[in-house]
């Protein structure tokens, strides 16, 4: 059985999906902690994937969707007790709002848990 679904429906789901990824862009290196004055959030996150310490936010996302079925609606990237940590919000199939933490070197999921 097919349920119908309208022009707007669609316009409505494709800028949720839109302005969900532009929050994941301006939010993606928001979490760095202690980040000096004159250098950024995005530099240091370019030098980390330069020098080995991290996959770039494309490849982690990939591993994170093939796992975790869902929409991303939030990226954050930490450095927790000397590890790279890339933290993601994701609204499940379900409509439940995950948190998901990720190794960003290995893209091995660490944990899951709901965000209430």
């Amino acid at each position: 059985m097919k349920i119908p679904i309208s022009l707007n429906a669609l316009r409505s789901r494709r800028i949720w999906r839109l302005a969900a990824a532009l929050l994941c862009s301006l939010v993606v290196f928001a979490g760095f902690a202690g980040a000096d004055d004159d250098e950024h959030d995005h530099d240091k996150a370019l030098r980390a994937v330069e020098r080995g310490e991290i996959q770039s936010l494309d490849q982690v996302l990939a591993a994170v969707r093939a796992r975790m079925p869902g929409d991303v609606v939030g990226v954050e990237l930490e450095q927790e007790h000397g590890s790279w940590i890339y933290e993601f919000k994701i609204i499940d199939p379900a409509g439940q709002l995950k948190e998901v933490e990720v190794d960003a070197k290995t893209t091995a999921i660490l944990k899951v848990e709901d965000d209430d």
